[in-house]
């Protein structure tokens, strides 16, 4: 029995760790920029755009009151626009990166609030330009910060991973679903749940690892 379903987990378990990886980057990339316009733009900061904040929050905290389910079902024809398709492992991507854009924007935004604004001020003095501030002073000393948003948002998107096998999405929501649930095998869901955690547990782990290794206090 054993060795049935250990090549299932297996592939499954890929799934999960391709679709979280790709939609963590992809909704890094937009939501890193995003969450340090919002950390950086209000009046009197480096970025002032009063304009940009009176739209953008109110939008990134509505989308993020939408539970993940709803939205992997609503934004379907989107998926579909996207992937081609609104089923597999490609197509759970979309609505993974939709979800987790304005949950990192408001991680980085709050990483890079917790930065001491007299460093901001003595870049200034020194001369530096506002971009140079960002890339040498705020993301820098945000970075531990970052780094246990980041893994808080990854080891989100794996429970919303396997939410998204219940319309199609592939990895270990999906094999759950499909052999635990519908053909009534506990035994193929408890070796699910401990994937999970197994997966979970590791993420958490080395993210940890990471943040004390940029932590400066801790050299």
């Amino acid at each position: 029995m054993l060795s049935a379903i250990l090549p299932l987990l297996l592939n499954a378990t890929l799934e999960t760790l391709y679709m979280v990886s790709v939609a963590l980057a992809i909704s890094l990339l937009i939501g890193g920029p995003l969450g340090i316009l919002l950390a950086t733009s209000r009046r009197g900061e480096l970025y002032e755009a009063p304009l940009f904040q009176l739209i953008a929050g109110p939008v990134i905290n509505a989308a993020r009151s939408i539970p993940f389910i709803i939205l992997a079902v609503a934004i379907i024809p989107f998926t579909r626009l996207v992937a081609g398709t609104s089923i597999g492992t490609s197509a759970a991507i979309v609505p993974l990166t939709v979800a987790a854009v304005p949950f990192l924007a408001r991680i980085v935004e709050g990483a890079v609030r917790e930065v001491d604004s007299g460093l901001i001020e003595a870049a200034q003095a020194m001369g530096a330009r506002p971009w140079q501030v960002v890339v040498k002073v705020l993301l820098p000393e945000a970075l531990p910060g970052l780094i246990h948003g980041i893994t808080l948002a990854a080891v989100a998107m794996i429970g919303y991973s396997a939410m998204v096998g219940a319309v199609g999405g592939g990895g270990l929501g999906d094999l759950g679903i499909r052999y635990g649930y519908q053909r009534f095998r506990p035994d193929m869901m408890i070796a699910v749940v401990i994937t999970l955690i197994v997966v979970v547990q590791g993420v958490q782990m080395l993210g940890d690892w990471l943040a004390r290794k940029a932590d400066k206090r801790n050299l």
